[in-house]
């Protein structure tokens, strides 16, 4: 895709409309505790009508959104991670948001939350490997609840409905998956009561069903709202339990398998001329051959044991520290490709994300290499 193709004249855009649609992908509930995904400079009622996509929303990237006109920036890595106190200039960060603010250029962050999704950074490098057969390397907690809620016998599949259209009831590849007992539901409504069923003041007794679903976390008042507004019930009796359940569809890292085993060797200098990268550096090569490989695009060292457990030949990341190349203990290769290397397709994924919502919007590929890191 040239620069040129991304751009076409649309008006009339606002910034939530393009960060709801992209957090509804990659919800923000998704993203690291250290992490500050989000909308970083702007306001979401602002109006937009180009977008300059990077991987680092530096001071060169403000200057080139100001030369294509673009009015929002959306990179992957966020400028601001902790909180700022002063607005002086001093340092790259400070400039880098006064400058936005001063043209009026919004800046969006969508990092850790893009990392951890199932068709997130990790699957672009999967796919760019040719691995199959992928799933998450360390699934993510706290991702799950279930929801328990008591309907009357013929409104239950109403409300079950209503319930799964709002996302509730995925499980792996099945979809609207429950489970239903039938049961006696009681209750006497007070003078300011308005049962739908029986008499105010009087003891009810109804056939009723406890319906229970699982849902993800980020979903819940979406999944409410749906569910009381379905539900025949002027009070709804319905419980929320918080699961330690993990899921595959949300976590950190990717393994999978290569369609035939490499020589080590062959590998690396494949992968190397794949993401056109000057040097890897790597453990010793104690695996003959690579045929299962984990993934993490940026630093991954946190994942090195799950992809010892889970028996991968080789583990490409970035960021690794001298001593922690020890922990491999010839068990795994260990390959550091570089942190922007193993990022740099983020924003063909971006890209991909937004023109299929918005095939009008004028999309732009920064043509700045922001890779602080050089070789000689």
């Amino acid at each position: 895709m040239t620069n040129e193709s991304n751009f076409i004249n649309f008006t009339g855009m606002k910034i939530k409309e393009i960060t709801s649609y992209l957090e509804a992908i990659a919800p923000l509930h998704y993203q690291e505790s250290y992490d500050n995904s989000g909308l970083l400079v702007g306001h979401p009622e602002q109006e937009v009508t180009k977008a300059l996509i990077c991987l680092d929303s530096t001071e060169a990237i403000v200057d080139e959104a100001i030369k294509h006109n673009c009015d929002l920036i959306i990179a992957h890595h966020p400028i601001i991670f902790s909180g700022l106190k002063k607005l002086n200039g001093k340092n790259y960060i400070e400039r880098t948001v006064i400058k936005a603010i001063q043209h009026r250029i919004a800046i969006y962050a969508i990092h850790t939350n893009l990392d951890n999704i199932h068709d997130g950074v990790n699957s672009m490098i999967a796919n760019k490997l040719g691995l199959e057969d992928t799933y998450v390397l360390q699934p993510k907690k706290e991702i799950l609840k279930k929801l328990i809620v008591f309907v009357p016998i013929d409104a239950v599949e109403k409300v079950a409905s209503a319930i799964h259209e709002a996302g509730a009831g995925h499980i792996g590849n099945y979809s609207h998956t429950s489970f239903r007992a039938p049961g006696l539901g009681t209750f006497k409504g007070n003078e300011a009561s308005q049962p739908s069923i029986g008499t105010k003041g009087q003891l009810e007794e109804v056939q009723e069903f406890r319906f229970e679903t699982v849902f993800l976390a980020h979903l819940e008042n979406k999944v409410l709202k749906a569910m009381f507004t379905a539900h025949p019930y002027e009070e709804v009796a319905y419980d929320i339990v918080h699961l330690d359940n993990l899921t595959d569809m949300v976590g950190a890292g990717k393994i999978g398998h290569l369609p035939q085993a490499m020589d080590s060797k062959d590998f690396l200098l494949w992968v190397k001329e794949k993401f056109n990268i000057q040097c890897i550096r790597h453990t010793n090569l104690v695996k003959k051959q690579v045929l299962n490989v984990a993934i993490c695009g940026g630093s991954g060292s946190f994942l090195l044991q799950d992809a010892i457990r889970q028996n991968a030949d080789v583990f490409i990341t970035a960021d690794y520290k001298y001593h922690q190349f020890f922990d491999a203990e010839d068990k795994i290769i260990i390959a550091d490709i570089g942190h922007y290397e193993s990022e740099q397709f983020t924003k063909e994924l971006i890209f991909e994300l937004l023109s299929q919502k918005f095939p009008n919007f004028a999309l732009h590929f920064s043509e700045l290499n922001t890779n602080p890191i050089k070789y000689l």
